[in-house]
């Protein structure tokens, strides 16, 4: 499936059932939302994924799972993290095998490898595949940044296309874009930076709170590339201290508790995670219920674009 690196795509969580099973009628019912609201593509097994805590077995019956409902309408990109080059060709092969559409590549999980070994690795992944990659930046998580210099050396593997940033740094954008052109696409990967980085530039949004508000996630995108950025604004300034529980090291409880809010999740996690709990469980249930009572309607905003559009 070709595609292009570019629009909405949410960072799915997985959903379970009271048994620590994967709940996939409920995953449906998410998929179906993101769908209707014009996602360009779905990013399974990421960390508000719970990759860590999934199965081989259970990574395919996800992509699996989303290929068949997605029907071809979006792309469905898996996430690769790995503790050795090894493992990761081979979960590259199982996506491949199980019908994913794409990749995201983190670098060497656990070991903090240098520049050189990062780049071995990541071209060796490339290297072992047809798909097209998306690597993940995020060194204030992970520990290891892809800087400029590195790509220069990736970006003579055809399918390396596009970049997750997540720096936080915000003028990274531009360096990319003075680096590459739009031989990078670039997605910003922080929520809270969402706007401002489709603005600088940015071809699209790997998004986290999109998974519980999907049509405001959505809207913004368009409005901006429509250049309604008033209105872009408005939505964004509404979003914001919901789209800031997504900097969290509880991001997967917090995301998946405003889920219950909007009908479109549940709120189990997997072990050692557990549900919020006490006063911060209360915080952030004050912010759902305050964005839900307050929550704007895009659907104007998007009526107004389709009708812009006809009378261009």
């Amino acid at each position: 499936m070709t595609f292009e690196w570019k629009g909405v795509m949410p960072a799915l969580t997985t959903k379970f059932t009271d048994k620590d099973t994967l709940d996939l009628d409920m995953f449906k019912i998410n998929l179906n939302a993101q769908i209707k609201a014009g996602v360009t593509g779905v990013v399974l097994g990421g960390t508000l994924g719970e990759a860590s805590t999934l199965s081989d077995d259970e990574k395919k019956i996800l992509v699996q799972t989303a290929v068949e409902y997605v029907q071809g309408k979006v792309p469905v990109i898996i996430n690769i993290a790995e503790q050795s080059t090894k493992g990761a060709v081979k979960a590259v092969e199982h996506a491949a095998n199980n019908g994913a559409s794409g990749l995201m590549v983190l670098p060497p999980m656990r070991y903090k490898a240098d520049s050189f070994e990062t780049v071995t690795y990541l071209k060796t992944i490339a290297q072992n595949t047809d798909l097209p990659i998306m690597i993940y930046n995020n060194p204030i998580d992970y520990g290891i940044e892809v800087t400029l210099d590195m790509f220069q050396d990736l970006l003579s593997c055809n399918n390396i296309q596009a970049v997750k940033e997540s720096t936080r740094d915000i003028s990274n954008i531009t360096r990319l874009r003075n680096a590459f052109g739009s031989r990078l696409k670039v997605l910003t990967g922080v929520d809270t930076l969402g706007m401002e980085s489709i603005l600088m530039g940015a071809d699209g949004w790997v998004a986290g709170l999109v998974c519980a508000f999907p049509e405001e996630t959505v809207a913004i995108y368009n409005l901006i590339q429509a250049g309604e950025i008033s209105k872009a604004l408005a939505v964004y300034r509404w979003f914001l201290p919901l789209l800031e529980l997504d900097i969290s090291p509880q991001l997967v409880q917090n995301i998946k508790l405003a889920e219950v809010a909007t009908g479109i999740g549940t709120e189990k996690v997997r072990a050692p995670r557990l549900p919020l709990r006490g006063v911060e469980r209360e915080r952030v249930l004050e912010i759902i219920n305050n964005g839900l009572e307050n929550r704007p309607d895009v659907s104007k905003y998007i009526l107004n674009l389709e009708t812009s559009h006809r009378t261009a």
